[in-house]
């Protein structure tokens, strides 16, 4: 995107966002927990937010779920400081069972699909049913997933569901994701895994790959990335401002271009 309409898209989300936002008089530090998913929106609308709001998102990433030690749901369990967390959610549901998020306060913000990148120039395989995706798991080399949700299901449900669990774990790949790790798509784009999945928002902004397509709807797990409140949210109202401004319709259109379906108006 151009310079200038980058300006102009901000200005436009700025002017949304001071409309948006009310409660809390005085600047803040927002403390903000979010899993790769949602970030590409999330970096576009976040400094809209701060210019209107005059707080500051102080922004920690991680997984949604999995044994990772940078995982949200690990970071939470340590009381690192978090005011929005902004996940797939149904971990957020789970993390809501335990008492460490809150449940009243859940905004779904868009719907997310798995989808799989081949390196640039390659040959894109056939994923368009659920045979034709089958068998090019099977016929491909090496395959590259990450270590959050959509890597989970992949690796302890769908290969399994296919039949196709014993042939291809064996020349898989996990992927530590960020902030520590790198999207799936880098690891293809460097041509150490001939194909890899996640989400679809993780994958289509990464140089150096192609994107196939989103994996076959009958075999995709329905994901929402959603936004709550910590149990110790310590900035409510700026919070809850924040959350209100990501479910907006005005934010739509940033979402959209991250690869994800809003949901505002839903």
């Amino acid at each position: 995107m151009k310079p200038r309409l980058i300006a102009r898209r901000l200005a436009t989300l700025t002017a949304v966002a001071a409309l948006l936002i009310t409660g809390a008089a005085f600047a803040a530090d927002v403390h903000v927990m979010i899993s790769a998913g949602f970030f590409q929106a999330y970096s576009v609308l976040a400094p809209a937010f701060e210019r209107a709001s005059g707080h500051r998102l102080v922004t920690t990433r991680g997984p949604s779920l999995g044994d990772s030690p940078e995982a949200i749901p690990a970071r939470i369990k340590r009381r690192e400081p978090a005011d929005v967390v902004i996940m797939v959610g149904a971990s957020i549901d789970d993390l809501s069972r335990q008492g460490l998020v809150s449940a009243s306060s859940k905004v779904n913000l868009a719907r997310s699909e798995i989808g799989m990148v081949v390196r640039a120039g390659a040959a894109k395989p056939d994923i368009g049913s659920v045979e034709a995706f089958r068998r090019t798991l099977l016929e491909a080399k090496s395959i590259a997933y990450s270590d959050s949700g959509s890597g989970i299901y992949l690796s302890t449900t769908l290969f399994a569901k296919l039949g196709v669990a014993d042939q291809v774990m064996g020349k898989s790949r996990k992927i530590r994701g960020p902030p520590s790790g790198e999207p799936v798509a880098a690891v293809v784009a460097r041509g150490e895994a001939e194909i890899g999945f996640q989400q679809v928002s993780e994958l289509i902004h990464v140089p150096g790959v192609a994107f196939v397509g989103a994996i076959p709807a009958e075999l995709q797990e329905e994901t929402f990335f959603s936004a709550t409140l910590a149990t110790a949210v310590r900035q409510r109202e700026a919070g809850e401002a924040l959350i209100r401004f990501l479910a907006s319709r005005e934010a739509a259109s940033a979402i959209s271009e991250a690869g994800l379906a809003p949901l505002a108006g839903r």
